[in-house]
C-alpha cells in the first residue's frame, strides 16, 4: 500500500529509491512537517507516482523544494546466511565486511538495512556475486522484505 509523503523535487521521479534517514535539523518549525516526515526511519522506498498538479512547496532542507508523491517500502536484495535460508523464514545480515572491493559488498551491507535486526526472506534468488569470500562466510543472495 503507498503512502503520499513530500520529498525533494530532484527526487520526485517514479522509480526513484532512497532510504528516509528521518528528521532533519531544519525541519523544525516547518508547517509541512507531518506530510515529510510520516515515513519510517532507515526503510528503502521507491517513489510509485508524482501528484499531478501538485504545487512545490518551499522546503529549508531541498534548495529546489518538495512535491507530493506516492512511495511504497522496496524489497532490499542482500547476502545472508546460508544455513536455514528459505522464503518464508527471518534471518539478518551476518554483519560488517571490510572489504569494498568485493563484487558482494553491496549485498553484505545492503541500504535500508540493519545488522541487528530481523527481515522476512520474499525470494532466494541465488549465489552471490563474488567467487570467495574473504571472511569466509557461506552466503546465499535473497530479496528480504523492507518495513510495512
Amino acid at each position: 500500500m503507498s503512502t503520499v509523503t513530500l520529498i525533494g523535487t530532484r527526487l520526485a521521479e517514479s522509480g526513484t529509491e532512497f532510504v528516509y534517514e528521518g528528521e532533519a535539523d531544519g525541519c523544525a518549525g516547518c508547517p509541512y512537517r507531518s506530510q515529510c516526515l510520516n515515513l519510517s526511519s532507515g526503510t528503502k522506498y521507491r517513489v510509485t507516482a508524482v501528484r499531478e498538479n501538485a504545487q512545490t512547496l518551499e522546503c529549508a532542507m531541498h534548495d529546489g523544494g518538495v512535491r507530493a508523491v506516492e512511495v511504497e517500502p522496496v524489497t532490499v536484495t542482500a547476502n545472508i546466511a546460508s544455513k536455514g535460508a528459505f522464503a518464508g523464514s527471518k534471518t539478518s545480515l551476518s554483519g560488517p565486511c571490510p572489504y569494498v572491493e568485493c563484487p558482494s559488498h553491496e549485498y553484505c551491507e545492503p541500504d535500508g538495512l540493519e545488522f541487528d535486526e530481523e527481515y522476512r526472506i520474499r525470494e532466494i534468488v541465488g549465489d552471490p556475486p563474488h567467487e570467495v569470500c574473504h571472511l569466509d562466510r557461506s552466503l546465499e543472495l535473497v530479496e528480504l522484505e523492507g518495513d510495512e
